[in-house]
């Protein structure tokens, strides 16, 4: 069985707090929300992700009899509770973001709806997949930010903190406008269009560099991508001037040369040069080693001409800001809505929604976050994806993810599309929910 998809996955305290729940009876309705208490140091959006796999988890979630066998033997529960865990599914309702919508602190990426065991039980997963990806679609969507209209391709598998985070990773980037994956499971998986040439090692065997690149190139005449920065890039530029000819006469194209280290930007100018005089000026150059946004902005600005670039591991462990502060929190129990006053981790109570404002010319303008049976002027974010344990609809597509989230980066005002920290979107808290919230403080004290 797939460790991910075991029910076992998750905190000791989700099944020691279930255990509670069921001495007591404790069956009603919760209301439990997920959101981002605080964006990260010099972050202006985030891209809501994972909710596909979310859905995929609730629908499924149950028990197996090897686990349930476990949970008997490790001494920690009795075995009452154990067979009421052999029948425990997931029943309830879901409202969310949909997937690729840009969204702000405090506003509720996922709401569930379900009898308390229930919805406490599946928290830890629905936060693993909802940070991780939300995670790295945003970081990814900063890099398309900073390179417009450029190949950008997901190459970080084998820095990922584990196989299930480099493929999720994949996905997450090309949802938020990334031009492919290195990773093939991705592709076969999820449809990504896949990107991979060669490393130094294959260059490196060969007795002779330009021999590596015709042996290549035989062997993979549509994906002629040659690795040049091996030795001399300058001279490796050369030697695929010199093989064209050659491979030309066999039909085959050299359709771009990869850059790998050194001053990327000085080395694609020489490059550029050298492919243009030799008659490969539709060669493309694709660049990789240590990238992100800020440095694909940087070599960009000072007129590179590159025309990809390969990003990994800044990527897929989203180095600058590797975890985000996100919690899924109990609004409401049983009709009532809760609010923690913890210092510093205070929520706001009860059902809310995402009322979003907009200019005439479909700028974002304003969000209010408000009581769901409060409605606000503006367009409802939060919307039913589930109910009765079963989606609503099917899942949509990565194409139609990939085009909502090029129309929301679309829709920033210009000050949130930089990768400098700009003042904060506005967020409204409703007057009704401020209310709530004073009340819940008067009578909990």
């Amino acid at each position: 069985m797939d460790p991910c998809n075991s029910a076992l996955l998750t905190d000791l305290y989700q099944l020691t707090m279930l255990h509670a729940y069921r001495d007591q009876d404790m069956e009603e309705t919760a209301v439990f929300e997920m959101f981002v208490r605080r964006l990260p140091a010099g972050r202006n959006f985030l891209v809501a992700a994972g909710l596909e796999q979310c859905l995929d988890y609730l629908e499924n979630f149950h028990f197996t009899p090897e686990e349930l066998d476990w949970l008997a033997g490790c001494g920690r529960f009795d075995r009452d509770f154990v067979d009421y865990l052999a029948n425990l599914r997931f029943t309830g309702a879901v409202h969310a973001l949909p997937e690729g919508t840009v969204f702000f602190a405090n506003e509720p990426i996922l709401r569930v709806t379900a009898p308390l065991p229930q919805a406490q039980f599946v928290e830890s997963r629905l936060i693993n997949l909802i940070h991780f990806q939300t995670l790295i679609a945003s970081k990814a969507a900063r890099c398309v930010l900073a390179a417009p209209a450029k190949i950008l391709v997901d190459f970080g598998l084998r820095r990922a903190h584990g196989a299930e985070a480099g493929l999720l990773a994949a996905r997450a980037a090309y949802l938020a406008g990334f031009t492919g994956t290195a990773t093939v499971l991705a592709g076969a998986r999820f449809g990504i269009p896949l990107f991979g040439t060669m490393a130094h090692s294959l260059i490196m065997a060969h007795e002779r560099e330009e021999a590596a690149f015709e042996h290549f190139a035989h062997v993979q005449p549509d994906n002629v991508v040659l690795l040049i920065d091996t030795y001399d890039t300058e001279a490796a530029a050369r030697k695929a001037v010199q093989i064209a000819p050659r491979l030309r006469e066999r039909g085959i194209t050299i359709k771009g040369v990869r850059l790998d280290s050194g001053d990327l930007a000085e080395h694609a100018r020489q490059v550029r040069r050298i492919l243009d005089e030799g008659g490969l000026k539709e060669t493309i150059i694709f660049c990789s080693g240590d990238l992100d946004e800020h440095s694909t902005k940087e070599l960009l600005a000072a007129g590179a001409p590159i025309d990809g670039f390969g990003i990994g591991t800044r990527l897929d462990i989203s180095v600058d800001a590797p975890a985000l502060d996100c919690v899924y929190k109990l609004q409401e129990y049983a009709g009532n809505p809760k609010r923690k006053r913890s210092e510093g981790k205070a929520t706001w109570p009860g059902r809310k929604q995402i009322y979003r404002g907009a200019l005439a010319d479909g700028t974002l303008a304003g969000d209010c976050l408000g009581l769901e049976d409060h409605p606000h002027p503006g367009e409802v974010l939060l919307q039913p994806v589930m109910t009765g344990g079963r989606r609503l609809a099917p899942a949509e597509s990565l194409a139609v993810l990939r085009e909502r989230v090029n129309q929301q980066l679309a829709a920033l005002p210009p000050e949130l599309r930089t990768l400098t920290a700009a003042p904060p979107y506005a967020v409204e808290i409703a007057p009704e929910l401020r209310e709530l919230a004073a009340h819940l403080d008067q009578t909990n004290r």
